[in-house]
């Protein structure tokens, strides 16, 4: 099978901000919270506490904890799922393995400054990895497995079992501050991940006024590679027809779009606006939870007319009295 230069280039584009993502995650986790001995969610979490207790370093132990959660959820999740997940858990490997013992001293002597640059890194690792499709693994799989057969969220579960990775390291060090400060991690983690989500996803509104209309929806088309809808309106100071043109782009390609409207027509009259949300081809998928319906006969039924028994058949018991 022949693949194009296209999805080429875009395939060999995500795994290198994978790669690129999970090394800044590794970077903030192992050179400034480890050596906090602060338990973040997740599997480092998990491999944290082993490694602390054990010796075992957290790449490994991770890794193998990976491994086994993937083989359990394989046939839940999905091979694709899978397979892109054994990326990011074997880059999650080659990066801490080799970070932690070149960073195993950490930076400063100021616990709060280290988790929160150390959170603020995660979190911009994690959150660059999932804009391009990739997962680093860990409670993804355990929340994909347990919303496959119930109806708590992937969100929540992720959250529950955070709580409780977190939680549990008062066991092993039996210090409050260290709970709080993994708090602090995960809070950070989640805030960051969904700022660089979001920010790759936002989308605004262009509403174009320009005689040249025409031209600039072409090129709009033709070099943005995005849709244009042509309102007609009425200016109510000249009393004349006017072309309006409605464009939806995602917020990193407002420059190609003014761009091409000055090109074209330097005095064209255009405002811009930000929207909390763009559904449907070419933006984000709309996922909400429907309702079942209840089962219906398409086309349905008519009704049955009622049978009325005549006398005749009522006093002899014919069986055409039976409805």
């Amino acid at each position: 099978m022949k693949v194009s230069k296209e999805t080429f280039w875009r395939t060999s584009r995500d795994y290198f901000f994978i790669t690129l993502g999970m090394a800044i995650y590794a970077f903030g986790f192992t050179a400034f919270i480890l050596p906090e001995k602060v338990v973040i969610g997740g599997l480092a979490g998990l491999g944290t506490i082993i490694y602390f207790k054990t010796g075992i370093p957290v790449a490994i132990s991770q890794y193998a904890i990976n491994l086994f959660l993937l083989a359990c959820a394989y046939r839940v999740v999905g091979k694709r799922f899978v397979i892109g997940t054994i990326y990011g858990a074997t880059m999650i490997l080659v990066w801490v393995g080799l970070f932690q013992p070149i960073f195993a001293a950490g930076f400063t002597n100021e616990p709060f400054m280290n988790i929160v640059i150390g959170g603020t890194l995660c979190g911009l690792g994690i959150g660059m990895t999932f804009v391009h499709n990739g997962s680093s693994g860990g409670t993804d799989i355990v929340a994909a497995m347990v919303s496959k057969h119930s109806n708590v969220s992937i969100g929540r579960m992720m959250l529950y079992t955070d709580v409780c990775i977190i939680s549990s390291s008062y066991f092993l060090f039996h210090q409050i501050d260290k709970i709080v400060y993994g708090f602090v991690v995960l809070f950070l983690v989640s805030y960051m991940a969904d700022m660089v989500i979001n920010t790759n996803r936002q989308a605004v509104q262009f509403t174009i006024f320009s005689r040249h209309w025409r031209e600039i929806a072409t090129a709009i088309n033709n070099d943005a590679k995005r849709g244009c809808t042509v309102l007609t309106g009425m200016g109510w100071y000249s009393k004349q027809e006017v072309k309006v043109l409605l464009v939806m782009c995602r917020k990193i390609e407002s420059v190609t779009i003014f761009r091409i409207i000055k090109s074209i027509d330097k005095d064209a009259f255009v405002t811009q606006a930000n929207v909390n949300g763009v559904y449907g081809q070419g933006f984000d998928e709309v996922k909400v939870k429907m309702k079942p319906e209840p089962h219906r006969e398409f086309p349905p039924k008519a009704p049955q007319p009622a049978v009325v028994p005549s006398e005749e058949a009522a006093s002899t018991g014919h069986p055409s009295s039976m409805a």
